[in-house]
């Protein structure tokens, strides 16, 4: 978008079926984010038929992947561009790729908050992930770019950033020879104007342990750890290729909070992998009821073509994976009330997100946006700024909302 505007073409990030040039940036993940991707573009081919859109491209990491069957398929797109094509895709548009905007971003999230994307691909080996086919190897971002990138926002109102990649603690090993993880954060807290610094997507096995003295030491990084696990069964990591066991992930853990504590740890799990066994669930439960996460989620698992997982059979039945995951999630949301019973009486620095039936909704720093916990405080009652930072009393827990008032 940013591109685009810099070539002085009107770019907005929206779903109206009148715009007169569409640009479809679709995913290749798991099976409902590719379908939600095909959904969109059948949608906006049929735009196109009943002459509401002129031109449709599509983008991202499903034309990555699946090119070649879905130009067959829907020959209603135009042009098909893969994750590392932009520059092929604004030349479609006439557009020349300008290095001066380097840095620069149109925000399609909220102004005060941003994602910071730190690398680009992967090098993991992970059975079941599809990633590397259709972003490619690990390849970091310098760090001088990024820190241009986090002025930029902090200079249009951006007080969080949210930082991510498929794997962030590989960071700079291709750029500088070792992880600089936590170099790129000592000189993100150093912006003016950011407050919140979050980490997304750290993988376990190798974890730079410098990380933490760096969130210990910056009072605007967040204690808080995105750190998928997928699976709490020893068994289940080998196969996933994982190149950890659950007994070193339970020390992991336990040093994590014993450097930083009271630090927020959040996990993604996979239910029903390939060969995933009744007593492989069980330890994931018994290891989800030991480690007591402060947030948790759980995908089901999906057979992914050209992964190494595609050559094991899927024998775990969709329902089972589905009742697996409402099992982990009914465990988790009881740990969850646990913990936020503990926090009522307390006052927390809660951020303002938006407003939404009568409440404004905001977060505290132990929560990331879209994926945690929300703090509601009465609209009718207090008048807050969406974006501004306040003072809240938490007064009642749910298990995954807090209801507050300012003080």
């Amino acid at each position: 978008m940013t591109q685009l505007k810099g070539n002085g073409m009107d770019a907005a990030h929206e779903r109206k079926e009148d715009s007169e040039i569409v640009i479809i940036n679709t995913c290749g993940f798991i099976d409902n984010a590719k379908q939600e991707s095909i959904d969109t573009i059948l949608r906006f081919a049929d735009a196109k038929h009943d002459g509401k859109v002129e031109k449709v491209y599509v983008t991202g990491c499903l034309s990555q992947r699946y090119r070649d069957e879905l130009m067959q398929e829907i020959p209603e797109v135009d042009a098909w561009f893969g994750t590392m094509e932009l520059p092929l895709l604004l030349k479609k548009l006439n557009a020349d790729y300008k290095h001066e905007l380097l840095g620069e971003r149109v925000l399609t999230t909220s102004s005060h908050f941003a994602f910071l994307k730190i690398s680009e691909g992967c090098d993991r080996p992970c059975s079941f992930c599809a990633i590397p086919l259709m972003r490619g190897g690990h390849v970091s971002k310098p760090i001088e770019q990024l820190v241009l990138e986090a002025e930029n926002l902090a200079k249009n109102g951006t007080k969080e950033l949210i930082l991510i990649a498929q794997d962030s603690t590989y960071y700079g090993l291709d750029l500088y020879g070792k992880r600089v993880l936590a170099q790129l954060l000592e000189r993100l807290s150093d912006v003016k104007g950011i407050e919140w610094i979050r980490l997304h997507y750290a993988f376990p096995s190798g974890f730079p342990l410098d990380v933490l003295d760096v969130m210990q030491a910056k009072n605007n990084i967040c204690n808080y750890l995105d750190i998928p696990l997928q699976s709490g069964s020893t068994a289940v990591l080998k196969s996933m290729r994982r190149g950890i066991t659950r007994e070193k992930t339970e020390k992991l853990i336990e040093k994590m909070r014993e450097k930083v504590p009271g630090i927020t740890l959040r996990t993604t799990l996979i239910a029903g992998y390939p060969g995933e066994t009744p007593e492989d669930h069980q330890e994931t439960l018994k290891f989800v009821e030991a480690m007591k996460f402060d947030r948790l989620g759980v995908f089901t698992y999906s057979h992914e073509e050209q992964t190494h997982a595609y050559g094991l059979e899927d024998d775990v039945k969709e329902e089972e994976k589905e009742r697996r995951a409402s099992e982990i999630m009914q465990l988790q949301e009881d740990i969850s009330f646990e913990k936020n019973q503990e926090m009522v009486g307390n006052t927390k620095k809660i951020l303002i997100d938006r407003m939404e039936g009568g409440h404004y909704i905001g977060r505290t720093a132990a929560d990331s946006p879209e994926v945690d916990n929300e703090v509601l405080i009465d609209a009718s009652k207090h008048f807050l700024r969406i974006g501004d930072f306040c003072n809240a009393k938490i007064l009642k827990a749910e298990a995954f909302d807090l209801y507050a008032e300012p003080v």
